[in-house]
């Protein structure tokens, strides 16, 4: 039995769907589909706040302040492979605390399961503008 926090159970998770799935086509496939999950946000709050800059698609993300202590993500994109990425993240860090959120090597986690490698450069670009807006908001709580 392990300690592993909330978070580094789901990024385990995550972890081997990446190895059951082997090639790149399925694991694009499969991050399109975890975006068409993602829970819809609101006109208003695709607004000039909770949007993310240098990402060349639109991206949104709204974090909440939950009462536990733990941050809630919410995002989405006009992209659909932004919106799994986005989707990517939020299930690896929503639910969590900024102080676990902050101890997590994100940058590691995915080059091991091969996603910085498989963006390009612009969407590598975004995904890290992403991750660093999670990181801002802990940071803030």
């Amino acid at each position: 039995m392990t300690n592993a926090t909330p978070l580094e159970e789901a990024a385990n998770e995550l972890r081997e769907d990446f190895e059951f799935l082997t090639d790149w086509e399925d694991r694009y496939a499969h991050i399109i589909d975890l975006g068409k999950s993602l829970e819809p946000l609101s006109d208003a709050e695709m607004n000039d706040t909770n949007k993310v800059l240098g990402c060349a698609s639109q991206v949104w993300l709204v974090t909440e302040n939950k009462e536990n202590g733990t941050l809630h993500f919410r995002g989405t994109s006009d992209a659909i492979l932004v919106s799994g990425l986005i989707a990517l993240l939020l299930n690896i860090y929503s639910g969590n605390t900024p102080k676990d959120i902050l101890a997590f090597d994100a940058q590691a986690f995915f080059s091991s399961i091969g996603v910085d490698e498989a963006l390009s450069p612009q969407r590598s670009n975004g995904f890290k503008s992403m991750l660093n807006r999670i990181r801002s908001d802990a940071e803030a709580v």
